[in-house]
């Protein structure tokens, strides 16, 4: 049975605590091949199809970094803001877990590639953050445990445990921010903010497909109170790999609610590191949280160190694309949007997909539309993320088309764009396969214009009489028997015409 856990209202939990918080985000580098090996680096696969003796820690195998995924550390670096080591290293984190072949993990533990950067993030309400930046270090990826038998497909309960090492030693760049203070109630909200932007920020830089569904970014949130008088940190917990923007949001703001609850009980707050259950957006226990002692850092003796020369750092700085924060204001000067409809277009993570459909032939207004109103909140009831949902801005340009070639009507478009999200096909493959293309025959029109008009004699008289708004019924009439795929503006042409008005 499962214990009940005390929470405290959000409210008193801002009254009488601050919260402290540290985010560690691991971003997969989508490099050809894995960290230290020549394995395919690919999501998915048949278990074990994608290993070598090196990624499986085979007695003999040596590894050789990827000179791409350290490029790729670089920019990411520089895109932070951070100063770039002239040298540094990596070094061997001790430990075991059976996702881990070696019993070490390769890393950088002191000597990080990257360090002392920042990065700024704007709230709803257009307030920015900013968020300093510790380190981004290289490592590589762990394999992944399947767990089966039990009710939480953890490993309590499970009756056997199934290991695919494909995952193993794919590159990965761990970003920690510094301690983030001072921001009361809408730690939450910031943390969301801070995972969206560097989201954004990977995706420009294009070193990453940045799927968090797919575990190719992943947050660590770390949460501890302060009682308002305090002058030292609370006990941290460490709720481990969030793979969603508002799974973020919802594991800090439940972590603050626990702790509080706790801790306004005279309890203690444990040092462990906890899990994210997406169905209740609750978090359970983990393991202890180890130290930086208890993994014996030390240097590894097969690699040599990494020494970027002033001259390729600064060759890489030239390769940044434009910013997101650029970009947006570039694209507000562009589109003259208001600070309000900008802002519209953040909190729903509509930009990119707004100028993506702006460039397959869309015009902003129409885009920002269908982005902002009718998919954002198909969106919202699916409980995902924007981008998730199954439709391309390519796709969204092809429907905005059609309906500006008179083939579709608005509501015909809502159902293309249905038929699109339900894995129909292309638009003009769901307006084929369902039928939906307007009704342009004159003929087929004025046949149902003169059933409607003859089902309602009245309603002719009164249009002949002058009363022309009358014509609506008549409208919605014919839209009603040819099933919503008469172009209305035609139709009341013909009503007019066959009234003699």
């Amino acid at each position: 049975m499962t214990a009940v856990v005390e929470l405290m209202d959000y409210a008193d939990v801002i009254e009488r605590f601050d919260p402290v918080l540290g985010l560690e985000v691991h971003v997969e580098l989508n490099t050809n091949t894995k960290m230290f090996c020549a394995c395919a680096n690919e999501f998915g696969g048949e278990p074990n199809s994608k290993v070598c003796p090196t990624c499986l820690g085979l007695p003999g195998s040596l590894p050789v970094v990827n000179g791409k995924a350290v490029e790729g550390a670089i920019r990411i670096g520089l895109a932070l803001n951070c100063e770039i080591a002239s040298w540094c290293r990596f070094a061997r984190k001790n430990y075991f877990y059976p996702d881990q072949p070696k019993n070490f993990q390769t890393s950088q533990y002191d000597e990080p590639i990257a360090f002392n950067g920042y990065l700024d993030v704007t709230l709803d309400d257009g307030e920015v953050v900013r968020v300093e930046i510790e380190r981004a270090h290289m490592e590589e990826d762990t394999g992944k445990s399947l767990h089966v038998g039990g009710r939480t497909g953890r490993i309590h309960g499970a009756e056997h445990s199934l290991l695919d090492y494909n995952r193993a030693g794919v590159p990965l760049i761990e970003i920690v921010t510094k301690t983030i203070e001072h921001t009361g109630g809408r730690a939450p909200e910031v943390a969301r903010a801070y995972v969206t932007a560097l989201r954004d920020l990977l995706s420009a830089l294009d070193v990453s497909d940045v799927r968090m569904d797919q575990g190719s970014v992943r947050c660590d949130a770390n949460v501890s109170l302060m009682a308002k008088d305090a002058t030292e940190f609370g006990t941290r917990t460490e709720t481990k790999n969030v793979n969603s923007l508002r799974s973020v949001e919802r594991a800090v703001r439940y972590e603050m609610t626990r702790q509080a609850a706790i801790l306004a009980e005279g309890g203690t707050i444990k040092q462990e590191t906890r899990h994210f259950q997406e169905a209740d957006g609750t978090t359970s226990p983990g393991r202890t949280k180890e130290t930086a002692e208890d993994y014996r850092y030390f240097p590894e003796p097969d690699l040599v160190p990494i020494a970027p020369t002033a001259e390729w750092v600064e060759e890489l700085r030239k390769t940044l694309p434009e910013m997101p924060s650029e970009r947006r204001k570039r694209i507000q000067r562009e589109w003259n949007l208001t600070d309000e409809a900008l802002r519209d277009l953040l909190n729903v993570g509509a930009v990119d997909l707004v100028a993506a459909t702006v460039e397959a032939g869309a015009t902003p207004d129409e885009a920002r539309s269908w982005w902002v109103n009718t998919l954002a909140q198909e969106a919202n009831s699916r409980e995902i993320e924007l981008a998730e949902l199954a439709i391309t801005p390519a796709q969204l340009a092809e429907v905005i088309g059609l309906v500006n070639a008179g083939e579709l009507t608005n509501k015909l478009a809502k159902e293309v764009v249905q038929g699109v999200l339900a894995g129909e096909g292309s638009p003009s493959e769901v307006v084929e396969k369902r039928g939906l293309k307007v009704v342009s025959d004159d003929s087929a029109l004025i046949a149902a214009v003169d059933e409607a008009l003859a089902a309602q004699p009245d309603i002719a008289e009164k249009i002949r009489g002058g009363k022309v708004a009358a014509a609506g019924a008549i409208v919605g009439a014919v839209m009603k028997a040819t099933k919503g795929q008469a172009d209305a503006k035609r139709v009341r042409e013909l009503i007019v015409e066959r009234v003699g008005a």
